[in-house]
């Protein structure tokens, strides 16, 4: 089984990750795609705009997000983090949640279907499962975790 830190780091990199990607889409860039409305198509599958008062606060919102789950790794005793963390696991649970009714009900001819299919809404589930994991830790497990280390 993954140690609350490992899961911990999964979760925080790739919340991480994302953040950084918009940033970089703040900057009015829009790679991987050529064109902002082909980006909001295949990231949201629909057309928003990808503008730093838009991307900008779902940054914050992400990099946040990381802190709050490496501090409950780093803290299992402390309930802020512990509840911020069940909060993450939530968010990301009810995402993929989303994903798998937009897998239902979404053209499978756009980049949006695929993008969902086969990365958004697993790699949403898999987080979740991992943010959850950090969130229910103890600290007894934490202290064998220690010794293992």
């Amino acid at each position: 089984m993954t140690s609350p830190r490992t899961a911990a780091t999964l979760v925080a990199a790739t919340l991480t990750f994302d953040g950084l990607l918009h940033v970089y889409w703040s900057t009015g860039s829009t790679w991987p795609a050529r064109t902002e409305p082909a980006l909001s198509q295949a990231v949201l599958g629909l057309d928003a705009p990808f503008t730093p008062p838009v991307v900008l606060p779902l940054a914050a919102l992400l990099f946040t997000a990381s802190g709050v789950v490496v501090t409950c790794a780093r803290r299992p005793g402390a309930r802020l983090p512990r509840l911020g963390t069940a909060a993450v696991a939530a968010g990301l649970a009810l995402r993929g949640a989303a994903g798998l009714y937009w897998i239902a009900a979404k053209d499978p001819g756009t980049a949006f279907y695929w993008l969902n299919l086969g990365l958004y809404t697993p790699l949403c589930g898999a987080l979740a499962l991992a943010a959850a994991r950090v969130a229910r830790q103890d600290r007894g497990a934490l202290r064998e975790d220690a010794v293992r280390a």
